[in-house]
């Protein structure tokens, strides 16, 4: 017999890897101890179709195999612990937690570092192919989301990520699993929180801040790892950890945000388990404050010393004194790359901070040769070497400032940026201060009428850009077109795809315009969006702007554009972040805070600011998109951030989805060879396709590849809607054996996989015979090529090379004027009513007959009958009639 069993106070990730287990051992019962109070919910509800047994319903004496999942610690076994005690059983173990000495040892153990157990569990069954409902899906991702808070916690890993979209796939239902993880707290649980914040403290150990909250209670009380979450949210603690009394035993449970910290040492006095970032213990004939104590000392002990100011600060630091004008400290951060300076009187006293911002603003009012005393930021706060990164974190980010300065005994020793706090949180890949690239107006935006070219749009595009309007002011909301479309508009370019802003609530206002129109509706109330598709297939995007936006510090809030100000900031580059206002009152005007106009009058493609292609690294492939397509430049300074997030490596941290769909967006347009050789002298191929070796032969290919298939078209032979599939093919086979591989890489779809491996095996073959001297009957012309996807048909001529080229294209012309010719005037029914009974002869007859019309041996129906009894002759003895229907 074998069971499946996890530890007791069985969480959902428990629960979800038994149930994926069984899937990997269908003849295990499975075997359940001590439940949280959630999951007993579930399972409660979902007992007949979870068939799961209690311990003491299982023989214990007929269990010949153990199957651990979640745990590899006798002693949270429960009721079934004392099973190991006999010699003999069987033990494999599925878990995630780090193996500690002690620990259950296995014939066969799979244990690896992921958010949840239940994501290894998943990954064999995928691996394995073993179908799973839409219920287990559900179940499995209720494991997943619960063990990694939702894919938030710090433990969270992509293969977590990769299993739940898996999950998804299968019909995993997100509504049942944010019922069961997401549920309201109980009267008992309530009142526990409150005894937690009663007793609750803030310690610091080596810069890290604990929350330790104790409380007893006369009964037991689930969700105490919920309440624990909880907790570490509301003191926005490091560590947050609760010690609760109930029913003669300790509960002890932790959560921790930072990587210097492991959980799973400072319990292990406790016996207790877990991870680094969340971990528990069960504690018997213990005072609570004796299990204080110990994870006292144990804090003690463990917390490694912090990372502090002195050890991420810039040092010496370039500074200027209070006489020093405007342009001169303007100057000095230009060219030493600095977005503020300390500003430090004769006796080396920090009288204030002057910023980039200082600085711009005094010169735009002409003040460049005032000295900064008057300018300067008075108010400064400062740190000391020993002050941890956190604390660091914190002022930045509660005063809203770029740098603090480091003192030591009154002493400017160092100076702390953003950069630097954003560098060693993140790694190296940050370029050097976070700054804006663009010219901002003067006026805050350049706005110009577009009304004129408005009502040169398509009637039906400027009729529903005036329905918009109108709902829009009728609900007294502010509603702008936005991103490529505006670009497009100044350009003479055709876009109809409408990208709309709303400054309140998007989802409302695109309710009412699609009740309006009669249109299909669907919403994301999360992130403020939704879509309306129109009775004739038209879409329009609706998309929250935030609601206020303040200029600088202390300003009032700008309620109308600057909202639309901070949702453009956050776009792609200055060309692609204009609006044009669609209310009734400034209807088409243009709205330009970044001089995105400036720049497509230019021909310059350029981002809002430095860190651009480090947040979203598909940047770097729309940037050469962008100016290969209109013919710019991609601009100085973007060109250099660009380089060097291609050299960082950034683009390696694109998922295959995203870069297939950009690789595809680059292979859409009319000329693709262009960005492509662009991308090339940009060093991009070898970091998204190093397997490919892409040259100026396959630019050169690409181009000629274009050619061809107009050629092709004039023939009569179209190519499809999906030409990007040949230039695909055309970088991929750069890449010789490594062909596959780059299809892995991409995960490009089934039917488009397919089309690409049929065309790399039939294409030598092909190539082989229409190339060779052997003059081909036209059905077996037709026979070669017919299979062949014709997106395909203009790669052969340039495949074939020089010396082939032309005996393919005159094959390709025979193909075409063969097409259409090939259909017999007889159809199965017709023989079937010659008096032949259905069979597989019949299919083989049309498909004679075909050959037979192709090569001009039939040309009329009446030869074709008699072909037909002539061929079927082969089959039965009367060549005149064949067997009757009835025999």
């Amino acid at each position: 017999m074998e069971i499946i069993a996890t530890h007791t106070n069985t969480d959902f990730d428990g629960l979800a890897a038994m149930v994926a287990a069984k899937k990997l051992y269908p003849e295990a019962v499975m075997v359940l101890t001590h439940l949280h109070d959630n999951v007993e919910e579930f399972v409660s509800l979902h007992k007949d179709a979870l068939g799961f047994l209690t311990a003491r319903e299982v023989a214990k004496e007929q269990i010949e195999r153990l199957i651990l999942v979640d745990t590899s610690i006798r002693e949270r076994l429960g009721e079934l612990k004392d099973l190991l005690l006999r010699p003999g059983i069987d033990i494999h173990i599925y878990d995630h937690h780090p193996t500690c000495t002690g620990d259950l040892k296995g014939s066969l153990q799979v244990i690896e570092n992921t958010g949840a157990v239940t994501t290894l569990l998943v990954e064999i069954i995928r691996q394995k192919g073993i179908p799973i409902t839409p219920f287990e899906a559900t179940i499995f991702a209720l494991g997943i989301y619960e063990d990694t808070g939702s894919l938030l916690f710090p433990n969270t890993t992509a293969r977590d990520v990769a299993a739940v979209a898996y999950l998804l796939e299968k019909g995993a239902k997100l509504g049942v699993v944010a019922e069961f993880i997401d549920r309201p707290l109980s009267p008992e649980q309530k009142d526990l929180l409150q005894k937690l914040m009663e007793g609750a403290e803030v310690r610091t150990f080596q810069g890290v801040t604990v929350l330790l909250a104790t409380a007893v209670e006369e009964e037991y009380v689930g969700g105490v790892a919920l309440l624990t979450h909880k907790l570490l949210d509301i003191y926005r603690t490091d560590v947050a950890l609760t010690v609760v009394q109930m029913g003669g035993r300790v509960y002890v449970v932790g959560r921790n945000r930072l990587d210097r910290v492991d959980l799973r040492r400072i319990l292990a006095p406790l016996a207790g388990g877990g991870h680094a970032t969340a971990a528990s213990a069960t504690v018997k004939n213990s005072t609570l404050e004796e299990v204080v104590q110990k994870l006292l000392a144990a804090l003690e002990k463990h917390i490694r010393p912090a990372i502090t100011a002195g050890d991420i600060m810039s040092s010496p630091v370039k500074t200027v004194s209070p006489d020093t004008t405007i342009e001169e400290a303007g100057r000095i951060m230009l060219r030493y790359g600095h977005t503020g300076l300390p500003v430090v009187d004769e006796n080396g006293y920090v009288a204030g901070i002057i910023s980039r911002r200082d600085v711009d603003k005094a010169i735009h009012h002409g003040l460049g040769h005032a000295p900064v005393r008057g300018y300067m930021t008075r108010r400064v706060i400062c740190v000391t070497p020993r002050t941890s990164l956190s604390e660091v974190q914190r002022l930045l980010i509660e005063n809203d400032i770029g740098r603090l300065p480091v003192m030591d005994e009154g002493r400017l020793v160092g100076i702390v940026s953003r950069t630097d706090v954003l560098r060693t949180l993140h790694g190296g890949s940050y370029p050097e201060g976070y700054r804006q690239l663009f010219d901002t107006p003067p006026g805050g935006s350049v706005v110009y009428n577009l009304r004129d070219r408005l009502s040169r749009l398509p009637e039906k595009i400027r009729q529903l850009l005036l329905q918009i309007s109108s709902t829009a002011d009728r609900q007294k909301m502010s509603v702008y077109l936005v991103g490529g479309v505006v670009r497009d508009l100044l350009l003479g370019v055709p876009n109809y795809d409408l990208d709309i802003v709303v400054e309140g609530d998007a989802p409302l206002l695109a309710r009412r315009f699609a009740e309006e129109l009669g249109g299909r509706l669907r919403t994301h109330e999360k992130f403020g969006t939704a879509v309306v598709i129109l009775p004739d297939g038209q879409r329009i995007d609706f998309a929250t702007a935030r609601t206020e936006y303040y200029e600088y510090p202390a300003a009032l809030p700008q309620v109308e554009r600057s909202s639309l100000r901070q949702d453009l900031y956050r776009r792609d580059f200055t060309i692609n972040a204009m609006a044009i206002c669609l209310n009734s009152a400034h209807f088409g005007e243009l709205v330009d805070f970044f001089n995105g106009r400036r720049d497509l009058e230019e021909g310059i493609i350029r981002v809002l600011y430095n860190l651009s292609f480090v947040e979203d690294p598909t940047r770097i492939l729309r940037a050469v998109r962008f100016e290969q397509r209109y013919g710019f430049r991609i601009e100085d300074q973007t060109l250099g951030l660009l380089k060097a997030a291609v050299k960082d490596g950034l683009l390696g941290r694109l998922s295959a989805e995203r870069l297939r769909q950009e690789l595809i967006h680059i292979l859409q347009d009319s000329h693709p060879w262009r960005s492509v050789a662009r991308m090339g002298e940009l060093g991009i191929w070898p970091a998204i396709l190093p397997e490919a070796e892409i040259t100026e032969k396959t630019v050169a290919e690409m181009e000629l590849c274009a050619a061809v298939a107009q050629e092709l078209q004039q023939l009569g032979i179209e190519t499809g809607e999906e030409m990007w599939l040949s230039y695909l093919f055309l970088l991929l086979y750069s890449a010789g054996g490594k062909f596959s591989r780059c299809l892995d890489k991409l995960k490009l779809p089934s039917r488009w996989r397919k089309k690409l491996e049929r065309l790399k095996s039939m294409l030598p073959g092909i190539l082989e015979t229409l190339t060779g001297k052997e003059e081909l009957r036209p059905s077996r012309l037709y026979q070669l090529l017919s299979p062949l996807d014709s997106v395909f048909y203009c790669l052969l001529p340039v495949l074939a090379g020089e010396e082939g080229r032309v005996g393919v294209m005159e094959g390709l012309k025979k193909f075409g004027q063969l097409r259409g010719k090939e259909r017999p005037f007889l159809t199965g029914h017709d023989i079937i009513a010659m008096g032949y009974r259905p069979g597989p002869w019949i299919g083989e007859a049309l498909r004679y007959l075909q050959r037979a019309r192709l090569d001009g041996k039939v040309t009329t129906r009446e030869e074709e009958e008699k072909a037909v009894r002539l061929f079927l002759a082969r089959y039965f003895d009367d060549e005149k009639t064949g067997p009757a229907q009835g025999e």
